[in-house]
């Protein structure tokens, strides 16, 4: 089947004209937005942060790796695989740590990912340590990607929108409130958190089958500061405004290449910038609706003239005050 995907892609790209450099950027927008989905369902509707996401893709890519090298499995029972430990990885830590308060969760996810790193480095026979791991086959194509982030994204719509994702809304709003219904909140946090890491464990396979060579250092604390600062960017409580964030934070520095250096420097801006103008980011807390977008622009020339008429108003108020 992935090789159907990869001569389909080919067509496809011939006909359209589409270059690999082109292909590749549309694959790591793929793979983001898979990630920052899984994000955006831990953060935006149960206001957990969590630090070590980039451990669970970790997870994901050498999983899926060391199976399709090394046990020749088919790739897509190995994603599930990949995705389904990742998952259960979660789960363990979550059921163990979801009952601290404050920061402590954050830290404790923090330092998992960390130990993740620097365990895939001292493995070098299962893992290939530091050197990395080379050899995986060229199956992230751009059409397979394409695929999986409208599957990735159905699939969290149809969660966030059943009665577990409303469960979750609620936790967010007012926890007490929650339990005091009926709700049991450890129980729905740890499923977000196994939710989220079965994403990541997701992008991280796709991701490794793009570059065909993965390394611990890919997947540092870094990886897990810009899945959180895209999520806040887009708006948390948004599943579109996550989408709108992976894609603005993948094509941006592809469009400033030559700055690429100051990737973080610009995130850190972005977030101040935030925070100060937008606090809830692109689409925090509501869903685009093509509607209401269609209205706001049909509705922009008014509010334009509106501002001119206040102006020209004060102006005159200001001379009648003169005189």
């Amino acid at each position: 089947m992935i090789q159907i995907f990869n001569n389909i892609n080919n067509a496809f790209c011939n006909f359209l004209g589409i270059n690999s450099y082109l292909q590749g950027v549309v694959v790591l927008m793929c793979v983001n937005i898979i990630a920052v989905l899984g994000m955006s369902v831990l953060t935006g509707f149960t206001r957990l942060f969590s630090f070590g996401n980039a451990g669970f893709m970790s997870i994901g890519a050498y999983a899926v790796a060391i199976l399709t090298v090394r046990y020749h499995v088919n790739f897509l029972i190995a994603i599930v695989i990949g995705a389904a430990f990742a998952g259960l990885i979660a789960f363990l830590l979550g059921s163990i740590t979801l009952r601290l308060k404050g920061d402590y969760f954050l830290i404790t996810c923090l330092g998992f990912g960390e130990c993740v790193r620097v365990l895939f480095n001292y493995t070098k026979k299962l893992t290939g340590g530091s050197a990395g791991f080379p050899g995986i086959p060229n199956y992230s194509s751009m059409l397979f990607c394409v695929v999986c982030a409208v599957l990735a994204f159905f699939l969290a719509w149809r969660f966030i929108h059943s009665k577990y994702g409303r469960n979750l809304t609620s936790i967010r709003e007012n926890e007490m409130a929650a339990e005091a219904v009926g709700i049991n909140a450890y129980r729905y946090k740890r499923m977000s958190f196994t939710f989220s890491a079965i994403y990541a464990g997701w992008a991280g396979a796709l991701y490794g089958g793009y570059l065909m060579y993965i390394v611990p250092s890919s997947f540092n604390l870094a990886k897990s500061c810009e899945l959180i600062t895209t999520t806040v960017i887009g708006g948390l409580g948004s599943l579109t405004g996550s989408l709108f964030g992976a894609i603005l934070v993948t094509v941006l520095p592809e469009i400033f290449r030559s700055l690429s250096n100051y990737r973080m420097l610009f995130y850190g801006i972005a977030v101040v910038l935030i925070i100060m103008f937008k606090p809830s980011g692109l689409y925090g807390y509501k869903e685009f609706s093509l509607r209401r977008f269609l209205h706001g622009i049909a509705s922009l020339p008014s509010k334009i003239s509106g501002l001119f008429t206040k102006k020209a108003a004060s102006d005159s108020a200001g001379k009648e005050d003169g005189k």
